[in-house]
């Protein structure tokens, strides 16, 4: 029987600054992640065979979890699979942070420019009560990205859209270095987004 464990941060504590400091990544990722992992790995410790399946498909087929978990399984396994999500497309390394490639084009063709996605996505960040997300995701009905938020934890994958770009809007995630500044965290979270990343992220899902 498997467990789920923690992502490995693709880079060091540090990597993000002066965007993101090095102390919010190391207790976001280090306490807050861990946390679902482990919360996680209880809800579904009865359940072997969903245990084994990787988080994404769990997700993906949430009416297969029993009743009596599926709460749990939705909100931690959201908190792991989005926060894997979250972690892999932000880096600080600038040739990575350069926007290009077929999402480039894709996300020129749906919102028009780079400033009206940016526009969009940050009004969804802004417009979100409470704790919750700001995705960009590929709907593979339409054949096109579409901008929306989730509440929480709950991730797009269990409405059947895939993630490319996420701004985690929890407090936890800003507050150490800007407090209740939101927006300057959301201005300034778009120069670490890791395009190479999201590029794979999109062809990957076309």
């Amino acid at each position: 029987m498997g467990k789920h464990i923690l992502m490995k941060l693709p880079y060091e504590y540090n990597a993000l600054e002066p965007v993101i400091d090095a102390r919010t990544v190391e207790i976001h990722h280090d306490k807050h992640h861990q946390t679902y992992v482990d919360n996680l790995n209880k809800a579904l410790e009865k359940y072997p065979d969903l245990l084994d399946k990787p988080i994404e498909e769990v997700l993906s087929d949430l009416a297969s979890v029993p009743d009596e978990t599926v709460t749990a399984v939705r909100n931690n396994g959201g908190g792991v699979y989005n926060h894997n999500i979250y972690w892999q497309t932000l880096t600080g390394d600038k040739q990575k942070q350069k926007f290009s490639g077929k999402i480039a084009e894709a996300i020129k063709r749906d919102f028009e420019s780079f400033e009206k996605f940016k526009e969009l996505l940050s009004d969804c960040a802004m417009k979100r009560f409470g704790s919750g997300w700001a995705w960009l995701v590929f709907d593979k009905v339409s054949g096109e990205l579409e901008i929306y938020s989730t509440a929480n934890q709950d991730s797009p994958i269990s409405q059947k859209k895939i993630p490319l770009v996420a701004i985690d809007v929890w407090e936890h995630s800003y507050y150490l270095k800007y407090q209740n500044r939101r927006k300057d965290y959301v201005e300034a979270i778009f120069r670490i987004i890791n395009w190479d990343i999201v590029n794979e992220l999109y062809e990957k899902a076309v």
